[in-house]
C-alpha cells in the first residue's frame, strides 16, 4: 500500500498564517511597542555615547582641525596614545583594575569564611549573624566613605579636620585617602554579597556527601578541597565577577576618598571629563567602562551555564550538616561580631556623633548639639538652619520622592508588561529581544549609562526637546537603568501564571485591556509591588546617574549630600546620609515583610 507523503506548505502561506496569528494576539502589538520604547531609551543612548568618540564635538573644531560634527579619531588617539593618555585613561584604568581585583580577592575570602561559619557550623548566635552581616550591603557605599573621612580626614583639602586630627593624631594621606580606604570600604560593602551567594550554595550541598566521604576515611581538608569547594566554586566565581563589574563603575567612594589626592578611577575620570566639557574623551572612557562591564558579565553568564553541570544533591532526603566548633564556638562569634561592628556599628555611630558635634573629635558634653538637625541661625555662610529646617533639604526630599517614586512606579508597571509580552507573544525573536534589551543596562555601569543618557538627551533631537536640567530626564534615565530588575521580576511572575484565567475572561467577552487590568494586574499585585519597591530602594541611594544628570534645581538627597560635602558642611552632609540609609533600610525590611523572603532567598533565582 502506498502512503501519500504530505506536501510541504508554501512559504507564503506559512508567512500569512503567522501574520494572522500575530494579528490576533494583542501581546504582539504590546511587544512591538515595548521593543521600540526600550530601543530608544536603552540602545539609542549607548549608541549615541559611543558615536561621540568619533565625531568632532562642539567647541573642538579648532583643536581637531576639522568641522564640528565630522568624523575624527582625535579623541581615541588623545585617550589612548597621546602624552595626556596616562592621565586621562591609563592611570585611572590601572587604579580601577587594582581596586576591583583586590576587593574581589578580600571580599571572597572573608565572605566565604563567614558563609561557612553561618551555614555549616554551630557558631554562637549564627541566626542573628545571618541577618546582621547582610546590613552593610543594604547601606550606600558612600555611608562608609563619609564615616572614614569623619575619623581619618587630614588637612590636605582644608575644612574641618577628622576626629584623629582634631585630637592631635596626624593621619597620612595613604591612610586618609586613596587606594587603601577605597578597598577597605568596598570589601566591607561587598562581603555580604559573597556571604549570600556562597551561603545559598552551601545550603544546597547535601551533607550526606560529606558523611559518605568521612565514612570512607577522608580527612576534613580533603572533604573541603574535593567535595565542598568544587560544588561552591561556581558561586564563588559568580560573586567575584559581579563584585568586579560593580567596582568598575563605582563612583561615590573614589569621588569622596580619591579626588582629594588626585587618585582617579575610570568613573571619576569620566565625571571630570564631562564636567570639563571634554565629551569626546568622556565617550572613550565610557566605552572602556562599558566594554569591561559587558565582558565581565558575559563571563558570569558563561559561569552560570557551567554551574548547571554541577549537581548538588537536594530535595527529599537532603541534609545540611553543621560542624561542632567546640571551644571555638564563641571565638567564631567574636570574628563575626567584629565584622558587624566594623561594617555597621562604627560607621553609623560615627556619622551620627559627627552630626551632633560642634567641633569634630571633642567628646565633651558642651560640644554636643542638635543644631545641625534642628538648629537656627548657624554660624555658616550657606547653611543657616539644621537640615530638618532647611528648605533645600525638603526640596531634595520632594525631588527624590517625585523622581524616584515616579520612575519606580513606571519601572514596576513596564516590568510587568514586559513579562506579559515575553510570555505571551508568538514570535520568539521578539520575546528574546525584549529579554535582552531590558537586561542591557545591567551590562553598563551606572556612570557610563548616565553619560550615555546625557549624550542623547542634552540637545534636541527631532521632536524630542533637550531634557537636560529637567526632572523628566532623571525619571527616564532611572526607569531605563532599573529595567533589568523590574523586567526580571515581571518575567518571573508571568512564568508562574497560566493562560486559563485570561482565556476564561476572553470567552466571557472581556476585551484585552479589561483582561489586563481586571485579571492579570490584580493577580500579580505582589510581584508588581516588589517591582516598584526594589527600584525605589536602589534609586534612593543611587549616585552615579544623579551626579551626571542632576543640577541644583533637580537635586535629590544623594546629590544634595555630595554638594554639602563639596562645601565642607560635613555634619549636615552626614545627617542627610543617615536619612538616606534609614529610608533604604526601612524599604528593604518592607520588601522582606511583604514578600516573606530575605535577601538570601532573593538571590537564589
Amino acid at each position: 500500500m502506498n502512503i501519500q507523503q504530505p506536501t510541504s506548505i508554501p512559504f507564503g502561506q506559512r508567512l500569512y498564517r503567522k501574520l494572522v496569528l500575530a494579528k490576533n494576539e494583542p501581546a504582539n502589538l504590546l511587544g512591538v511597542m515595548l521593543a521600540a520604547l526600550f530601543a530608544y531609551l536603552i540602545l539609542a543612548p549607548v549608541i549615541a555615547i559611543l558615536t561621540n568618540a568619533f565625531i568632532v564635538q562642539s567647541g573642538d573644531g579648532n583643536r581637531v582641525h576639522s568641522a564640528e560634527g565630522s568624523m575624527t579619531l582625535y579623541y581615541l588617539a588623545r585617550s589612548l596614545t597621546s602624552r595626556m593618555s596616562e592621565l586621562l585613561l591609563w592611570a585611572p584604568l590601572a587604579h580601577t583594575i587594582s581596586i576591583a581585583l583586590t576587593t574581589v580577592v578580600l571580599a571572597v575570602l572573608l565572605g566565604m569564611t563567614l558563609a561557612w561559619l553561618v551555614n555549616r557550623t554551630d557558631m554562637f548566635g549564627r541566626k542573628w549573624f545571618a541577618t546582621a552581616l547582610v546590613v552593610p550591603f543594604m547601606l550606600p557605599t558612600w555611608t562608609f566613605a563619609l564615616a572614614w573621612t569623619t575619623i581619618f580626614k587630614n588637612r590636605t583639602i582644608g575644612g574641618q579636620p577628622g576626629w584623629l586630627e582634631a585630637m592631635g593624631v596626624h593621619t597620612p594621606n595613604w591612610l586618609a585617602y586613596g587606594y587603601l580606604p577605597i578597598v577597605v570600604i568596598l570589601v566591607i560593602h561587598y562581603t555580604p554579597l559573597v556571604l549570600l551567594i556562597v551561603g545559598n550554595a552551601l545550603r544546597r550541598v547535601d551533607g550526606q556527601l560529606e558523611d559518605c566521604a568521612r565514612v570512607l576515611g577522608a580527612k576534613p581538608d580533603i572533604i573541603a578541597k574535593q567535595i565542598l569547594f568544587p560544588l561552591i566554586r561556581p558561586a564563588l566565581l559568580s560573586s567575584g565577577l559581579l563584585i568586579f563589574a560593580d567596582c568598575i563603575g563605582e563612583f561615590a567612594v573614589p569621588y569622596i576618598l580619591g579626588l582629594p589626592v588626585h587618585y582617579n578611577t575610570l568613573a571619576t575620570g569620566l565625571y571630570r571629563s564631562l564636567d570639563s566639557r571634554q565629551n569626546g574623551v568622556a565617550a572613550v572612557i565610557a566605552g572602556v567602562i562599558m566594554l569591561i562591564g559587558i565582558i565581565t558579565l558575559l563571563i558570569d553568564t558563561r559561569m552560570m551555564k557551567e554551574a548547571r553541570r554541577f549537581v548538588t544533591v537536594g530535595g527529599k532526603g537532603s541534609l545540611t550538616r553543621t560542624r561542632a566548633l567546640g571551644p571555638w564556638r564563641f571565638s567564631a562569634a567574636m570574628v563575626a561580631g567584629c565584622v558587624v561592628t566594623i561594617g555597621v556599628a562604627i560607621p553609623l555611630l560615627t556619622l551620627f556623633f559627627s552630626t551632633i558635634m560642634k567641633i569634630p573629635g571633642r567628646f565633651t558634653w558642651d560640644n554636643f548639639t542638635f543644631d545641625f538637625w534642628i538648629g537656627h541661625n548657624l554660624d555658616t555662610i550657606a547653611l543657616k538652619n539644621g537640615i530638618l529646617l532647611t528648605p533645600d533639604f525638603w526640596h531634595a526630599v520632594g525631588n527624590t520622592v517625585l523622581i524616584v517614586g515616579s520612575a519606580s512606579i513606571a519601572s514596576g508597571i513596564l516590568g510587568l508588561l514586559v513579562g506579559y509580552a515575553v510570555m505571551r507573544v508568538n514570535t520568539p525573536w521578539l520575546s528574546q529581544f525584549l529579554r535582552q534589551i531590558t537586561f542591557m543596562p545591567y551590562l553598563v555601569p551606572g556612570i557610563a549609562f548616565a553619560a550615555a543618557m546625557l549624550s542623547l538627551f542634552a540637545v534636541q533631537r527631532g521632536p524630542i526637546p533637550a531634557l537636560y536640567g529637567t526632572p523628566i530626564l532623571l525619571i527616564i534615565a532611572l526607569v531605563a537603568e532599573k529595567m533589568p530588575f523590574a523586567s526580571r521580576s515581571g518575567i518571573a511572575a508571568m512564568t508562574q501564571l497560566g493562560k486559563e484565567s485570561e482565556e476564561a475572561a476572553r470567552i466571557a467577552g472581556a476585551n484585552w485591556f479589561t483582561r489586563l487590568t481586571k485579571i492579570i494586574i490584580p493577580i500579580q499585585a505582589g510581584p508588581l509591588v516588589t517591582g516598584i519597591l526594589l527600584p525605589f530602594i536602589s534609586g534612593i541611594k543611587g549616585v552615579s546617574l544623579f551626579i551626571i544628570l542632576a543640577i541644583p534645581v533637580t537635586d535629590v538627597l544623594t546629590t544634595y549630600s555630595l554638594r554639602l560635602i563639596d562645601y565642607n558642611y560635613d555634619q549636615a552632609a552626614n545627617a542627610v546620609v543617615l536619612m538616606i540609609a534609614l529610608i533604604a533600610w526601612l524599604g528593604t525590611v518592607l520588601i522582606q515583610k511583604m514578600t516573606g523572603t530575605g535577601l538570601a532567598q532573593g538571590l537564589e533565582s
